[in-house]
């Protein structure tokens, strides 16, 4: 099990490693993280309890529409994180 876990992962390493990749390569490699990012919040905002959900009872797509706007003007992880995380709490203690 260790193996199958690991492997994919040295694998690119080892065989990448001392080589300049091309670079239309490193540019569709620098979208993975945000298509990683987006492929894990997606069912977590749009698909809460389990069915799509897109009315205002969805707290956490309502968080996010303004946590988007904060990442969008300030750039910044933790003011995201935090209006996020902030917007959430505060609707689980006031509905």
């Amino acid at each position: 099990m260790a193996v199958v876990t690991c492997l994919p992962r040295i694998l690119p390493a080892l065989l990448l490693s001392g080589r300049r990749l091309s670079p239309w390569i490193a540019r569709w490699l620098s979208f993975v993280p945000a298509t990683v990012l987006a492929a894990l919040l997606a069912p977590a905002l749009f698909c809460p309890e389990g069915r799509l959900m897109l009315s205002f009872d969805n707290i956490f797509l309502m968080a996010a529409i303004p946590a988007f706007a904060a990442a969008y003007f300030f750039k910044n992880f933790f003011v995201t994180v935090a209006v996020g995380m902030g917007l959430v709490a505060l609707a689980r203690y006031f509905l």
